[in-house]
C-alpha cells in the first residue's frame, strides 16, 4: 500500500512539520530502505528510527528481517559463474551423445559385417 506525500515545500526529508507529526513518504526505494537498515544494524533505537523517519516500527523491523534474509542466501550461494556451469553441462551431454552414437555404430557395423546389399533380381 503506497502513500500520498505530505512533505511541506521546502522540507527536508524525515523533518516534521509544524504539527509535529512526521511526513509521509510515498515510496521507499531499495537504496533508502538499505540505508534504515545499515543504522538499525549499527545499534541505533528502532523506536528512534520509526519517530524520525514516520514509518512504523514493524516496516522497519520486517526490511531488517528481510536484510538478513538476503546477506544469509548470498553467503550460501556457491561461487562460480552460472553460464560456466551451464555450459559444462552442454559439453558433458555433447560427450556422453558423441559416445553413445559412436557405440551404436559399431553394433550396427557388427550385426552386418558386409554391409547392406541390393537384390540381384
Amino acid at each position: 500500500m503506497k502513500k500520498n506525500v505530505v512533505v511541506s515545500p521546502g522540507a527536508a526529508e524525515g523533518e516534521r512539520s509544524s504539527t509535529g507529526a512526521a511526513p509521509e513518504v510515498k515510496c521507499w526505494s531499495a537504496n533508502r530502505k538499505k540505508e534504515v537498515v545499515l543504522r538499525l544494524m549499527r545499534g541505533e533505537p528502532v523506536d528512534a528510527l520509526s519517530r524520525a523517519l514516520g514509518t512504523e516500527i514493524y516496516r522497519l523491523e520486517e526490511w531488517h528481517q528481510k536484510a538478513l534474509q538476503g546477506i544469509e542466501t548470498a553467503l550460501k550461494a556457491r561461487e562460480g559463474d552460472p553460464l560456466a556451469a551451464e555450459l559444462d553441462a552442454a559439453m558433458r551431454r555433447i560427450g556422453e551423445i558423441t559416445m553413445e552414437n559412436e557405440l551404436l555404430r559399431e553394433k550396427a557395423r557388427r550385426a552386418h559385417p558386409l554391409g547392406f546389399r541390393r537384390s540381384k533380381k
